[in-house]
């Protein structure tokens, strides 16, 4: 039971306290016996969502009355307490009466009603909603779509609506148009109430992660922040969808995590390879027709995995029914016929040094294995220290007096094999690309890494407008959007698409948003003075390296004598004839 002050876990979470695996405000795991361990490392997902630890001071109140149903604010929630659902208006016949709903506004969801929730006991308070939120209200202009309240008089009534939010029935996923943000804030996050700090710029990548491949993901995480807030046991944020699917997660090194990846993808390939074997001479049992339907589906979005995942369950049903040593054997790896997404998560610190050898070989395999690099710039997880993600010019540890070389580029060093797909985003400055960059990188046949810029409590901001670093570094040329896409090389098209507007400003404007690089402006005025001369310096041979790269025109070495294709979808590609081709 619980009070109106309580942080004992509910009754609906009692599942969570057999074995031990209850979280415990009471310190009683100290005295649980190994026992009570289980003995192969694995806990259940999900557990999260019990802890309610009702550390916000102010919750995020809807103004259904003029919000324009955009999901933004769902898409940047660092711990997913912000949820949208569009339903049949039958939905709410039991709804409290403090539930607010309005008809949906976008023209697929016409005839449905529409809901904007907030888990009260979940929010961190960090009001990154409000500040993302692009609806001003015309009759008081300090007021936005959703406003920050004090949570404890709308504690019992919100908590009471998220329950029933909660009972709604979700639209299908394999009927959403995951690349509009608008449309792809109603998928469930399977990535929820993470133990991040608030305003935490990391966390929102994986909840886009989690909602667009979680029911097939597996994700192999480097030692760091993301791994912490990740697998803080005896909770996990990791959760899963009401059949049971959702991601599997574990914990390396932090030197092997790329290595340990790749080992994912190895065994699913071979799982896979088995699966399909075993199948072929099954042809006549089961049926030709589910089996070639079966093996010719590419699986690479998700209304073909939804097809694929429809397939398999028919197969089993007929599988169930043969008594043959080779069914039971199929039987056994049918499941492995669904593709399953591999990714490898972590952050700057291991991917640019201490895991870059590791990480560098996996990505030269050529094996289907996604990357994401969580890019706060600095060893976050253990107090900031320097790396070689580091901007020059910033203040970390054992760089005090200012970092005196450039950022390591580790999207150009990837594209120099031709055949990864690359991409730099930054969800605070453009989100949809940031979306568009996901699915690509899914939907590539081979290796994929995504650099995200990720906004951090080191860099010494104000977390609640930490967008507006991310889109200042955007603006000043300080941090670029790209896409490198090997197919469009193999299609004539120059493969990377350069996404940044032409820089505005100077990089020192941004520098001044943030203490990482101020104080330096304090302790060391002249040095500072010089290193972000070098620094401005950096970010123009950067744009212009970048902008010649995008703009020139493109033929592949197989086909000499085809036509040079210039690279003109780009909004900052201008081709000319004198760039030489490759």
């Amino acid at each position: 039971m619980r009070d109106g002050n309580s942080l004992a876990v509910p009754q609906s979470g009692a599942a969570l306290r057999a074995g031990g695996r209850r979280p415990d405000s009471r310190r009683a795991r100290r005295r649980l016996p190994v026992s009570a361990l289980p003995c192969d490392g694995t806990f259940p997902t999900g557990t999260a969502r019990w802890e309610k630890r009702n550390l916000a001071l102010e919750i995020p109140v809807w103004d259904s009355d003029i919000c324009i149903q955009c999901g933004k604010c769902v898409f940047v929630c660092p711990h997913s307490v912000i949820r949208s659902k569009v339903y049949e208006a039958t939905a709410l016949a039991a709804a409290p009466e403090t539930f607010k709903s309005r008809d949906a506004r976008h023209p697929d969801w016409r005839g449905l009603k529409y809901t904007l929730q907030v888990a009260p006991e979940d929010c961190t308070g960090c009001a990154l909603c409000v500040d993302v939120c692009p609806v001003r209200n015309k009759s008081e202009a300090r007021l936005k779509a959703i406003n920050m309240r004090p949570q404890v008089p709308l504690r019992d009534a919100e908590r009471r609506n998220w329950d029933f939010f909660l009972g709604i029935p979700e639209r299908e996923r394999h009927r959403v148009h995951v690349a509009s943000v608008r449309e792809q804030q109603i998928l469930t996050p399977l990535f929820e109430f993470s133990g991040a700090c608030a305003g935490c710029g990391e966390t929102p990548y994986l909840r886009l992660l989690s909602a667009l491949f979680g029911k097939r993901l597996i994700i192999a995480n480097a030692t760091g922040c993301s791994s912490i807030y990740g697998g803080n046991l005896p909770t996990a944020p990791w959760t899963q969808t009401a059949a049971g699917r959702g991601p599997a997660w574990c914990n390396s090194l932090f030197e092997d995590n790329a290595e340990f990846g790749l080992g994912f993808r190895v065994s699913l390939d071979k799982q896979m390879e088995l699966a399909r074997e075993q199948l072929e001479p099954l042809s006549w049992t089961v049926g030709e027709t589910l089996v070639q339907q079966i093996l010719a589906n590419d699986q690479k979005d998700e209304a073909a995995i939804h097809e694929q995942r429809l397939a398999v369950a028919e197969l089993k049903a007929k599988l169930e029914s043969l008594n043959s040593e080779e069914a039971r054997r199929l039987l056994g790896v049918a499941d492995a016929l669904v593709r399953k997404s591999v990714w490898i998560v972590g952050g700057d610190g291991w991917a640019y040094d201490i895991g870059y050898g590791g990480l560098d070989h996996v990505l030269a395999s050529g094996r289907k294995v996604k990357v994401l690099v969580l890019d706060t710039e600095v060893y976050s997880n253990t107090g900031g220290q320097m790396s070689k993600s580091t901007p020059r010019g910033a203040v970390a540890k054992f760089a005090t007096g200012g970092k005196p070389a450039a950022k390591k580029d580790l999207g150009l060093i990837a594209m120099t094999y031709g055949n990864i797909y690359v991409a730099s985003v930054a969800f605070g400055a453009k989100d949809e690309h940031t979306v568009k960059a996901f699915l690509e990188a899914e939907a590539y046949d081979g290796p994929s890494l995504i650099i995200a810029y990720s906004h951090c409590i080191a860099h010494g901001i104000n977390m609640a407008t930490a967008l507006q670093n991310q889109k200042a570094a955007v603006n000043t040329g300080q941090w670029l959007l790209y896409r490198y896409h090997p197919d469009r090389a193999r299609n004539g098209e120059n493969p990377l698409q350069l996404d940044s507007p032409a820089p505005k400003g100077k990089v020192q404007d941004y520098f001044q948003m943030e203490n990482r690089f101020r104080m330096l402006t304090q302790s060391k005025p002249e040095v500072a003075k010089e290193l972000f001369t070098q620094a401005q310096i950096d970010a123009e041979t950067r744009w212009h390296l970048f902008q010649y790269l995008a703009a020139r025109p493109w033929k592949t070495a197989s086909e000499p004598g085809v036509k040079p294709k210039p690279a003109n979808d780009s909004p900052n590609a201008k081709s000319t004839e004198a760039h030489a081709d490759v």
